[in-house]
């Protein structure tokens, strides 16, 4: 078994989703007591937070490259950036590290392709969602990404980032996700990416009709899948 390196606490709740999918999926395909053999790197996210906000992603990209030196000290075999937002410096990191990087929104579009998704929505921060660097990468597969209006934006941002990064799962919360989410499928969307890695603590597939892409599972379980090759 591989050792998978992630980089964690951007939040800690999307973290402790990580791990717990990566070693039931770890159990499940190997059964008995087995676990993933697995390292983490758990940053403080409110330093990170403030870097985003204020635009500084060149700071914010150093601690990155710091948690990813080391994992790959420790024996990490590749590694995850266990947040969307933060592959905005996905490529200055892993230039810095020879491990490689499994990019989340590769392992997403991967699913979305194999699925013959052509036009997606996409919720997460707002940066996720008004910058290019995921918008590109999920089209670089021929997938063109639809994302909510600018108010919409703003809101489904400050929910994940007073809500969900702080373990707070409210019903009403839900209700204005869901009424985005409608209002996506009036561009005849194929379904939704939940590009922030907590949002599936407040969605999962029973509460739409429309097909919902976690990417904190799609990404584990590829981490799983790359570990047990």
């Amino acid at each position: 078994m591989k050792t998978i390196g992630l980089i964690g606490g951007m939040s800690w709740e999307g973290s402790m989703l990580y791990y717990r999918l990566i070693n039931e999926t770890v159990q499940q395909r190997l059964g008995g007591l087995h676990s993933a053999e697995l390292l983490m790197v758990s940053v403080d996210f409110a330093p990170i937070a403030a870097l985003q906000h204020s635009g500084d992603w060149a700071a914010a990209s150093q601690l990155i490259i710091d948690a990813a030196r080391r994992l790959e000290a420790g024996g990490a075999d590749f590694f995850l950036i266990g947040a969307n937002t933060m592959h905005r410096v996905a490529e200055s990191v892993s230039a810095e590290v020879e491990i490689p990087l499994i990019h989340i929104a590769d392992t997403t579009a991967e699913v979305l392709r194999e699925d013959g998704v052509e036009r997606i929505g996409l919720l997460g921060s707002a940066f996720t969602m008004e910058l290019d660097f995921y918008r590109k990468r999920i089209g670089e597969y021929g997938i063109e990404v639809v994302v909510p209006e600018l108010h919409d934006r703003q809101m489904v941002h400050d929910i994940i980032y007073q809500e969900l990064c702080q373990g707070v799962i409210d019903a009403d919360s839900r209700e204005v996700y869901l009424a985005i989410i409608d209002r996506l499928r009036e561009q005849r969307i194929d379904g939704v990416i939940l590009g922030c890695t907590e949002i599936g603590m407040l969605l999962q597939a029973q509460h739409s009709e429309i097909k919902l892409y976690d990417t904190t599972v799609i990404h584990a379980l590829k981490a799983v899948e790359l570990a047990l090759e």
